[in-house]
């Protein structure tokens, strides 16, 4: 059984081989900043604090009913001849989705870009039983002919030159070395079409659930997901249950609001409203829709102090701003979400102890939830996560320091001590080797000869 559990216990030993990485910090620092100057384009002419407000009514108004819009969603969706299946956890969810392609006898799956998906690990659970399931958003094929899992909440490839995409695209299926961007896009495209004409069955996720009339929104701009949803037998929706909204009318806000945030566009180049297979007078379109929602510990965050993670739309824009994220790009968080939004949704989903230290990964400089399109206060969040492990840590050297700081600043006898003291041991090899790990990128300061409270009296003393 492939395991869904993210590798963010080596998140120490990851970040130092990518931090060490010029070239990956030079091709995410290009990317995120032209992504940057498009966002800010893009929010020119709205009042972007209004729309904000707005869609943060919308999702608290969605979490704090998430059960209620999901059994309205579902009895709709169900109207619409679709099939739902409420998913505990990534294995059951995974066991579902084997179960439909295995009676429909499929050999080959096309799958549209889905975050859920990878939160699932089902593409490497679905091959494991002789299922090809092939990626279809360009980035996400990049990503699969690397072997790689994606750097980006949208942008999978974007720690990749187009030098270097040019190499593998040459390496792997076989095109001419040419690194011009038009040229991959239309050679890759003629090595999908084939896959989309031959598969039986299609995965996609869905952006927005509108428990109004059960429609679900698939937001893109390749068409791959259309492909992937109306040239194939069997569809199947996965996605997380906190994508649900009450009203078809609320989504005008969230596309206003997640092309500029996402890609600095408008509006994404598509728009596809799901709302059941194909009907009896229809050319295109399934013979089954399944919609997968899953859980995976989203239900247990509604009336925590956590609940706002559940509002967040997906957008990557506090990747895109975080210095953190800059410097080491997605791959070194260990998990399908990295940077800001991922250091909280990877502990909260899977569990602290499989990412002690994402929470800390972080400058705590507020860009993240400056930028954040549904006014999620990331960083508030991050440091009261950090509050939370260290409480539930056992108290090491760390906690002995700061306990002795205290009790040292909260005594001037015992101040003036340590400061004598420090000043006769900072020098010394025991202390330069009890700070390494902070030596090693800076020097400590040289503490003076005499505190200040000594000068004071030696002046005053000539008077």
């Amino acid at each position: 059984m492939t395991t869904t559990e993210p590798q963010s216990r080596d998140f120490k030993k990851l970040y130092k081989k990518e931090v060490a990485n010029l070239r990956l910090r030079a091709n995410l620092k290009k990317a995120t900043i032209q992504a940057l100057d498009k966002r800010n384009d893009s929010f020119a002419e709205l009042d972007f604090d209004l729309l904000r407000n707005e869609a943060k009514k919308i999702k608290q108004e969605s979490v704090s009913h998430l059960n209620e819009l999901l059994s309205q969603f579902e009895d709709n969706a169900h109207k619409n001849n679709c099939a739902v299946f409420y998913a505990e956890s990534p294995e059951k969810a995974n066991a579902y989705i084997l179960d439909v392609a295995q009676r429909h006898a499929v050999k080959k799956i096309v799958k549209s870009k889905s975050m859920v998906t990878e939160e699932l690990r089902l593409v490497p659970f679905l091959e494991k039983f002789g299922i090809e399931t092939v990626e279809t958003d360009l980035g996400e094929y990049i990503i699969q002919l690397a072997g790689e899992t994606p750097s980006h909440i949208t942008a999978p490839a974007i720690h990749k030159s187009r030098t270097e995409i040019a190499q593998l695209l040459h390496d792997k299926i076989g095109i001419e070395l040419n690194d011009d961007p038009t040229f991959l896009t239309g050679e890759a495209r003629k090595a999908l079409r084939e896959k989309f004409l031959s598969a039986e069955m299609g995965i996609s996720g869905a952006n927005f659930l509108i428990a109004e009339n059960g429609t679900a929104v698939v937001v893109e701009n390749e068409g791959n997901a259309r492909l992937s949803t109306s040239a194939v037998k069997v569809h199947v929706i996965v996605t997380g249950i906190e994508k649900v909204i009450p009203k078809f009318s609320d989504l005008r806000i969230f596309m206003r609001l997640l092309g500029r945030s996402a890609t600095g566009q408008k509006l994404t180049s598509y728009v596809s409203l799901i709302r059941g297979p194909r009907r009896q007078n229809e050319k295109d379109g399934p013979d089954e829709v399944h919609i997968v929602l899953l859980d995976n510990g989203r239900s247990a965050l509604v009336g925590t102090e956590h609940q706002e993670v559940l509002h967040c739309i997906r957008c990557g824009a506090c990747l895109n701003v975080c210095p953190v994220y800059r410097s080491i790009g997605g791959h070194a968080y260990g998990s399908v979400y990295p940077g800001p939004i991922g250091s909280l949704v990877t502990p909260l989903f899977f569990g602290p102890k499989n990412a002690p230290d994402l929470p800390f990964a972080s400058s705590l400089c507020g860009n993240c939830t400056e930028v954040c399109p549904v006014g999620i206060g990331i960083h508030h969040q991050l440091l009261a996560m950090r509050h939370e492990i260290k409480a539930k840590t056992k108290r090491g050297v760390e906690a002995f320091i700061f306990r002795t700081f205290r009790k040292t600043m909260l005594r001037p006898q015992r101040y003036r001590l340590f400061s004598r003291l420090a000043r006769i041991f900072s020098s010394t090899p025991i202390v330069a080797k009890a700070f390494k790990g902070w030596t090693h990128y800076r020097e400590l300061p040289k503490l003076p000869a005499r505190s200040f409270r000594e000068i004071y009296k030696s002046e005053r003393g000539k008077e």
